[in-house]
């Protein structure tokens, strides 16, 4: 049983060390360099940020409020009221933003994965590669394999 086991272990790693190829590649840092994913986060600021105001206007309206009901004189039911407007409004701003956030974030992901995914092929290609490998999955590896940068440049060349 012992052979049989180191027999296909054996064969398993020999089919590794015949491999034509591999490189590695640090995924967080193609994420930190990449000017799409950049450029699409400066966009969803400057999209949402006259409701992140109106949301900061809101905050500041019901602390207002929040202020007057415990004043002497105030008219509780007035600004019961008046609160509950604000609230409901804040509330539902609120979940257009993150609604819009996430949307915008989920297909910005699908193309940058798109991206990453044919940025790797172009790499494995041009290189003689037999894969592209995460470079925080590999346990081990020759540092001469790191194609991180030339991966951050194929990626942001791609429009």
């Amino acid at each position: 049983m012992k052979k049989i086991v180191g027999a296909i272990v054996g064969l398993g790693f020999a089919g590794l060390v015949n491999a034509a190829g591999y490189g590695v590649v640090d995924i967080e840092k193609v994420v930190e360099g990449s000017t799409y994913l950049k450029q699409q986060n400066a966009s969803l600021e400057q999209t949402i940020k006259p409701q992140t105001a109106k949301l900061e206007q809101i905050s500041k309206d019901i602390q207002s409020l929040q202020q007057q009901a415990q004043a002497k004189g105030a008219n509780p039911e007035q600004i019961q009221k008046q609160y509950q407007a604000k609230v409901t409004e804040y509330q539902t701003i609120q979940q257009s933003v993150q609604s819009k956030a996430q949307a915008t974030i989920q297909a910005t992901n699908t193309v940058f994965e798109a991206r990453v995914k044919q940025a790797a092929e172009q790499l494995r290609q041009e290189n003689g590669l037999d894969m592209v490998l995460n470079k925080n999955s590999a346990l081990a590896y020759d540092a001469k394999n790191d194609l991180t940068a030339k991966m951050i440049q194929k990626v942001n060349a791609i429009k």
